[in-house]
């Protein structure tokens, strides 16, 4: 490969099959958007925003949302030369060395999963409440709703990359005229709804520990990097779809969140036992048949399970076809998807619902331990603009094409660097003001599954072979004899 930093070759090793490449820029457009689950997200971070920090929640995620950009615009820059379904993990590995990469596959495989069982769980709690909602489900119900959705993600995930893609834009179709109009019915309803705005004093404790949480709403588009190698145009579409949904995600976000903090009471968005801020504001703007606000929050949350599953299940296939873990995570079945990874992700996740539900005393330790996704997937995206900074200074320039072409990304290595102090600052004050905002523990909680990082690697360090070298080249034209049949 001529973008190589150091000669890397292939594992010897790897699964016969490859993946499809099938998706076209078309495809990955609706699965950067329906990933972020916009809907879902502000369902599910409203209240822990509003309790933190008020109205100074939205200057907190205006502070995050500058490198997150930055962030889609780096990613745009690894993927055109190191195109690979690992992404993150196989960036890494290629610019900061093998060891590096270890800990970051690390890094990357908490804050995945540690994003599923809070997904799967409110599903289940959506649907109740939509078909049933007066009915007190008991935990074996919750848990068989649970398991049904967790099946239904499996479907898609299992028949292939385009069927994913396909069952995807209808939940995306449906979630952006959802969107489209809540902002209509907030806009004609805010002179008859509207409360006053009070910023008051700053909270700087709450709005760090927002802008930590704001990672959780503000990620999501990053998967089409991980679909390069089922793109068309590996090198192109990827970076292109990843760039409009981060700047989407922040549209949706400066038109959701204003308009429901301005039509609700702030107490009763930040109330401890009301987990729905989005069904508050709907009961507000439209009390006749605010329930309609469940279907597009359940679409949302149904898309946002299957497509974060889908990051990590494409993630651990890299890391297990150069055997960083165990080997079967990167073999792909006959419709060319790697099936173990899924089934072992989905059933891990349903593991961790059930302990939740079930076992009191593991089921706190748990939401302890899920609550700290944020900070992980926070983690995540600061390992990748290390990973861009040391690139662009050092890697860069010993590219073939460079050295026949000599240009500099400068704008995007200053914004880089401004990116990585402010993410490694709140990763720093997530430590001081994490314990008020989450609750004792936490703080031993991410020192402990850091420091596993590092046994990981030790652990690994002999079993993680040479790097798996995508070619990036585009998909061959498709015969006319295929298309006809």
């Amino acid at each position: 490969m001529s973008d190589q930093l150091t000669p890397s070759d292939s594992h010897p090793q790897a699964s016969p099959r490859k993946m499809r490449q099938v998706f076209g820029l078309f495809d990955l457009f609706p699965l950067s958007i329906s990933s972020i689950g916009p809907v879902f997200s502000v369902a599910a971070t409203g209240g822990v925003m509003a309790a933190d920090a008020g109205w100074w929640a939205l200057p907190a995620i205006a502070i995050l949302a500058i490198p997150f950009v930055v962030s889609s615009f780096v990613f745009r820059l690894l993927n055109r030369h190191f195109p690979n379904s690992g992404a993150s993990y196989h960036w890494s590995s290629r610019v900061m060395g093998r060891r590096v990469s270890q800990y970051q596959a690390w890094i990357l495989i908490l804050a995945y999963f540690f994003s599923i069982p809070p997904i799967a769980i409110p599903a289940a709690t959506y649907t109740l409440a939509l078909v049933a909602p007066h009915y007190h489900p008991s935990n074996i119900v919750t848990i068989l709703v649970t398991i049904f959705w967790i099946m239904f993600a499996a479907v898609p995930l299992l028949l292939g990359s385009k069927p994913t893609a396909q069952i995807t834009k209808a939940f995306f179709v449906l979630e952006m005229i959802s969107l489209l109009g809540f902002g209509i019915l907030g806009l004609a309803r805010l002179h008859a709804t509207s409360v006053g705005i009070h910023f008051g004093a700053i909270p700087v404790g709450g709005m760090l520990v927002v802008a930590v949480v704001a990672a959780t709403v503000l990620d999501g588009w990053e998967i089409d990097s991980y679909a390069a190698e089922e793109s068309e145009k590996p090198r192109k579409d990827p970076g292109i779809s990843g760039v409009i949904g981060a700047f989407l995600a922040l549209v949706f976000y400066a038109i959701l969140y204003p308009l429901m903090f301005s039509e609700t009471p702030m107490k009763m968005l930040a109330a401890p036992n009301d987990s729905d801020p989005l069904a508050l504001w709907a009961q507000r703007v439209l009390p006749s048949a605010h329930w309609v606000i469940l279907v597009p929050i359940l679409a949302s949350t149904a898309g946002g399970l299957w497509l974060t599953t889908y990051i990590l299940t494409r993630a651990l296939y890299s890391m297990g076809r150069e055997q960083l873990i165990p080997q079967a995570f990167g073999k792909l079945s006959k419709r060319h998807v790697p099936h173990i990874a899924t089934v072992a992700v989905l059933g891990l996740t349903l593991v961790v619902v059930a302990v939740q539900l079930f076992v009191s005393s593991l089921g706190s330790f748990f939401n302890l331990v899920l609550s700290a996704a944020g900070f992980f997937l926070l983690a995540e995206f600061f390992f990748d603009i290390m990973t861009a900074i040391i690139f662009l200074t050092v890697g860069h320039k010993k590219l073939p094409d460079v050295q026949f072409q000599p240009h500099q990304h400068r704008w995007l290595l200053i914004g880089a660097i401004f990116s990585g102090t402010v993410m490694g600052a709140l990763l720093v004050a997530f430590f001081i003001y994490g314990p008020k905002a989450i609750g004792a523990g936490i703080d031993q909680t991410l020192v402990v599954l850091l420091l596993a990082g590092v046994v990981f690697v030790l652990v690994t360090l002999r079993r993680v072979k040479g790097a798996y070298v995508f070619h990036g080249d585009d998909a061959p034209p498709i015969p006319a004899t295929t298309r006809e049949q």
